[in-house]
């Protein structure tokens, strides 16, 4: 059982509990995992980014929240928790791009880029009058010949993946991740493996209009968010994957018991 907050420790960034743990910080983790669910997958040749917006009104226009952004031509950012925070930090690694190459003249390096992003990130955890970033971001890109795939926490903690997700589907998808992912994944294999958890972590049927995906391979190393026409059809596919599978599963049931009542007459 999680020990209650004691004597005002959680009302300060800067104060320690006595067992050691900020609970300001504690709390912006929560309201990652309260948020929309996304997940990266590297494969041999490139990286992807998919995000559910979970729209949860037939009001709202789904092409007006945005919870993949591009940084520079190679790398894209995807994130889940307060949205508001997110597009601070998507706006800050803008920056930090276009200073890395109007200084050095080269693209900045996705982990230097992820590195920047978590100083910064850090430093709201040490000073008081501020909060934590209550979001988290997975930074995708390829450099040096090869993808990259990296996760923030609210802390400014930076963890290199080579399959994760952020939010509320989080455990799904990382058990799904863990079962099936592979090191010689094509991009279009691991776009379905993404969908694939996607449809595990569902609860409803999965919508195309409320999906974001984006990817980044190495032949063209321009990062990209793909048309809505391209979303249906990893969608349809993978609907049609599961319709052949439980069709597959109630034949095999019928022969069973088909096998059973002959058994019994025998």
């Amino acid at each position: 059982m999680q020990m209650a907050p004691q004597m005002g420790y959680d009302r300060a960034i800067t104060v320690f509990s006595p067992d050691g743990r900020l609970f300001q910080v504690e709390y912006a983790r929560e309201a990652v995992k309260r948020g929309t669910t996304a997940a990266g997958i590297k494969a041999k040749d490139g990286v992807v980014l998919i995000v559910d917006k979970r729209i949860t009104s037939r009001l709202i226009e789904a092409e007006s929240i945005e919870k993949i952004f591009q940084i520079d031509e190679h790398i894209g950012v995807a994130t889940s928790g307060l949205v508001a925070d997110a597009r601070a930090l998507v706006d800050r690694a803008r920056v930090e791009a276009q200073i890395n190459m109007a200084t050095y003249d080269e693209p900045i390096g996705v982990e230097v880029l992820s590195k920047k992003i978590c100083d910064h990130k850090q430093t709201y955890t040490q000073y008081g009058g501020v909060r934590p970033y209550g979001t988290a971001l997975l930074i995708a890109g390829v450099d040096d010949l090869k993808p990259r795939l990296f996760e923030s926490d609210p802390s400014g903690a930076l963890l290199e993946y080579k399959a994760t997700a952020i939010g509320a589907g989080r455990n799904v998808f990382m058990e799904t991740f863990e079962e099936m992912h592979r090191d010689d994944m094509t991009m279009e294999e691991a776009v379905m493996l993404g969908m694939e958890a996607l449809y595990r972590a569902s609860d409803v049927k999965i919508d195309p209009a409320t999906l974001e995906v984006g990817l980044v391979t190495l032949e063209d190393r321009q990062f990209r968010k793909c048309p809505v026409e391209e979303v249906e059809s990893y969608v349809e596919a993978i609907l049609a994957k599961h319709k052949e599978d439980d069709a597959d599963e109630t034949t095999d049931e019928a022969t069973e018991e088909t096998a059973d009542e002959e058994k019994k007459q025998d």
